[in-house]
């Protein structure tokens, strides 16, 4: 097969040069054996031989092990350091972590707790500084004014170069903006032909509005449970399958590159995560970037999606 070039943009308002496409590194422990670390240490090679330069963690990936995994690796090649772009989030307080029995999972954007979020993470994947620290999803109770200060705080120590958010919606964002005297570049959130809510909701046209990169997690929309709201049938899956099978004889490729083709044609320019510990998809990701989608069949893929042509 014919090598593929990774393809490369500008992350948000900042003078970061990025892959396209991601390497999502919450998986990459397994779970925590040598044999899983050995592999993940290979997905994270594979990436790098890949072209991708853009490692995306949270402190609660691997309950910690992900990025200490990568840290290993960062020990081992100080080197990489350089060439590659860190981005770790916090804010989220599973419930196994706490020895207070009573405290129940939640959201803290207190400054404190992200101080010493942004600290473990550092320690952890063995770097003095996050090229990108993002708040992991909305907390309700969040001080926009509070936030802001703690940003400010991180930038001024050196540890954390810039700034974005995760999972939040339009009006979230704007109120954090409306503290910040720094941008935010980016907001990660889930899009996929599952999930089109960022299509509708306002997200993807903020993105385009503010100079603001939407990183897609779950891109390949195979998180479709119920419980998150799923609410596609069988049929509506066979339907949304045999358009995917009809494309992707066009294109001569797997139905799942398609969908990131579909991703990529959007003009807010979508950078998707990449999560497969596999290297041989990690590396057939890159397939995407070459197709030339048409409009035509991204329409068509979600006329499949909604089961009835778009108003």
């Amino acid at each position: 097969m014919k090598s593929i070039n990774m393809e490369k943009t500008t992350i948000g308002s900042s003078n970061i040069e990025s892959s396209r496409l991601i390497y999502g590194c919450m998986r990459i422990a397994g779970d925590n054996t040598i044999a899983d670390r050995n592999k993940g240490k290979k997905a994270i090679m594979a990436a790098l031989d890949a072209g991708y330069t853009h490692f995306d963690h949270a402190d609660i990936y691997g309950s910690g092990n992900s990025e200490s995994l990568f840290g290993e690796l960062l020990a081992e090649q100080p080197s990489l350091r350089d060439n590659v772009i860190l981005t770790s989030k916090a804010g989220i307080r599973p419930k196994l972590n706490e020895p207070n029995a009573y405290a129940p999972t939640r959201y803290d954007f207190r400054q404190k707790y992200l101080l010493d979020s942004v600290e473990d993470s550092l320690k952890r994947l063995n770097t003095d500084y996050l090229d990108l620290f993002l708040l992991h999803r909305p907390d309700y109770l969040f001080d926009a004014n509070e936030v802001a200060e703690t940003f400010a705080l991180l930038k001024a120590s050196g540890k954390v170069k810039n700034f974005g958010v995760s999972n939040f919606k339009p009006s979230q964002v704007e109120l954090l903006k409306s503290a910040m005297s720094m941008p935010l570049l980016v907001n990660q959130v889930e899009i996929n032909i599952h999930n089109i809510d960022t299509l509708l909701d306002g997200t993807l046209d903020q993105c385009q509005q503010h100079n603001i990169t939407p990183i897609a997690w779950c891109p390949l929309g195979g998180v479709a449970y119920a419980a998150w709201g799923n609410t596609f049938s069988a049929a509506d899956e066979q339907r949304i399958a045999s358009e995917l099978a009809q494309q992707s004889e066009k294109y001569s490729c797997a139905p799942w590159q398609v969908i990131l083709a579909w991703l990529l044609k959007h003009p807010s320019n979508i950078c998707p995560i990449i999560g497969s510990t596999t290297p041989e998809r990690i590396v057939a990701a890159k397939q995407s970037l070459t197709i030339e989608y048409t409009r035509e069949d991204w329409y068509r893929l979600l006329e499949a999606r909604n089961g009835q042509p778009v108003p």
